[in-house]
């Protein structure tokens, strides 16, 4: 759970070890649990959803102190490290489990969230149409226990070096300021 104060992001992004190892270097962030949330099917694992069958994206839960950060802040973090652009796919991953997607807590959030959107597509900050969806937040299930911290353990495995250590990098230098 969180603490009073805090708030909750709920955002998917492609492969959720991604999300979580930027998120956790992010200042303001509490806590970052790899998950699955939209689909139909309650309890979902990793090969059930990985079998898009269960209809959840691949989620993480950032709790983080708004007093520090800003939801806005979150969902600008959200766009830098991957591509909203493509539907049902990040890079090679690709199914229905690594949309773009941020299930919001509430309609502030939602309109925060549609703001930051609209104002990237007058930027043309993208050379395609966004296709992330802004969606009411529903049950989240967290990921096995091997999914969580995946990066900080395994930064080493093929996946971390080649995919998420770039967008890592990404991150480290266009928010410098917002780092741990």
């Amino acid at each position: 759970m969180h603490k009073a104060g805090e708030e909750v992001a709920l955002l998917g992004g492609g492969c959720f070890w991604c999300l979580e190892a930027v998120y956790q270097e992010l200042k303001g962030v509490t806590g970052v649990v790899s998950g699955y949330a939209g689909g139909h099917v309650p309890h979902p694992t990793y090969e059930a959803v990985c079998g898009k069958e269960t209809g959840h994206a691949e989620v993480v839960r950032v709790t983080f102190d708004p007093a520090v950060i800003s939801f806005t802040e979150i969902v600008q973090v959200f766009f830098a490290i991957h591509d909203p652009t493509t539907r049902d796919r990040q890079g090679n991953d690709v199914g229905p489990q690594y949309r773009s997607v941020i299930f919001t807590q509430d309609e502030a959030q939602a309109s925060a969230a549609r703001a930051v959107i609209q104002a990237l597509e007058a930027d043309q900050a993208f050379d395609a149409p966004i296709v992330t969806e802004v969606l009411p937040a529903p049950e989240f299930y967290p990921a096995e226990a091997y999914h969580q911290n995946y990066f900080r353990l395994h930064g080493a495995q093929p996946y971390c070096a080649f995919v998420i250590s770039p967008k890592l990098a990404k991150f480290r230098k266009q928010f410098a300021e917002k780092r741990r």
